[in-house]
């Protein structure tokens, strides 16, 4: 299958087997935040394209094959076609779920992306008038079907690629913890945020195999909505999480139908607008504890707020 977007064509693109395309988003003119480097020290190294942009989802019939047996030969379509390689990296050395959710992916179903088996790559090749031509390339899997996310972004490079530095000693400042590392309680939830780039909303209830959430009140909500409310720029993702009892794709379902319940929450109760916030599911694929006993499962059942920009 050959990608031919009607804007901002950097190069047309060959998938590897049977290919159609789930969903494409073309502008005319807006803004790209383009990883070069993994998730470390609470963000994604990146800088920022201006220009044309497309950015597409595709789904193949991939039975049998690998993520580098679907990017490989994409990779080497670049190169030929004049393209640097900005940045190369897998799952776990991408960053995995932190690089997942603070990089632009399209939602499922349209795009999935298995938080332990995925590929990134990005590109760049400089252009005679109008600054470079720019392509990321996403690719992951699930079960006999293979997805890969193809952006194409053509204009000038505005911003130098962040470049996040450990603490100085004595600025107070906390260093990275893992998802779930320590409890909603420990420091208030909007600093919580901006240390760490994430915070479970640890007070939620669910009934058990629903979506449901309960009445509530929940301070975790309302300190969520105070500080979005406060600033219309900062944006987050409403994460959901499952334990590994039933199959993936019903989990993945469970959890973003969480996630979504509480989305609803926010902007129903708390008037917070549906723009600042996504809803997304990642099921068992990223736990916090093990889910050989019920208090680990119960861990990893649970909604966590990611903060995707903040000004």
């Amino acid at each position: 299958m050959t990608l031919a977007p009607p804007m901002a064509r950097a190069v047309d693109l060959t998938i590897p087997g049977s290919a159609a395309m789930t969903r494409e988003i073309v502008e005319e003119a807006g803004s790209y935040r383009l990883p070069v480097g993994p998730y470390s020290d609470g963000l994604v190294y990146s800088f920022r394209v201006e220009g044309a942009i497309v950015q597409q989802a595709w789904r193949i019939e991939a039975q049998g094959m690998t993520t580098l047996q679907i990017l490989a030969p994409m990779r080497q379509q670049l190169v030929d076609a004049g393209f640097e390689i900005l940045f190369e990296c897998t799952a776990p050395t991408c960053g995995g779920f932190d690089f997942r959710f603070n990089t632009r992916v399209m939602a499922a179903p349209d795009m999935f992306v298995d938080l332990l088996d995925f590929r990134f790559l990005s590109a760049r090749r400089n252009g005679q008038d109008n600054g470079a031509d720019y392509v990321t390339l996403l690719v992951s899997r699930a079960n006999d079907s293979g997805y890969v996310q193809i952006i194409q972004a053509g204009g000038e490079q505005i911003e130098v690629a962040d470049t996040p530095t450990a603490p100085a000693a004595g600025s107070g400042s906390a260093p990275p913890v893992a998802p779930g590392a320590a409890p909603l309680s420990d420091q208030p939830l909007a600093q919580a945020l901006l240390d760490r780039g994430h915070v479970i909303l640890s007070d939620l209830d669910f009934e058990t195999g629903s979506s449901a959430l309960g009445a509530g009140p929940f301070a975790s909500l309302r300190a969520l909505a105070d500080f979005l409310n406060a600033d219309s720029a900062r944006r987050v993702a409403l994460v959901g999480h499952t334990d590994t009892v039933g199959g993936l794709e019903p989990n993945i379902a469970l959890s973003r139908e969480r996630a979504a319940s509480v989305l609803s929450r926010l902007a129903e109760d708390y008037q917070v607008p549906r723009a600042q916030m996504d809803a997304e599911g990642a099921g068992y694929l990223a736990p916090i504890a093990s889910n050989r006993s019920d208090h680990g499962r119960e861990s990893n059942r649970r909604v966590e707020v990611v903060l995707l920009r903040s000004e």
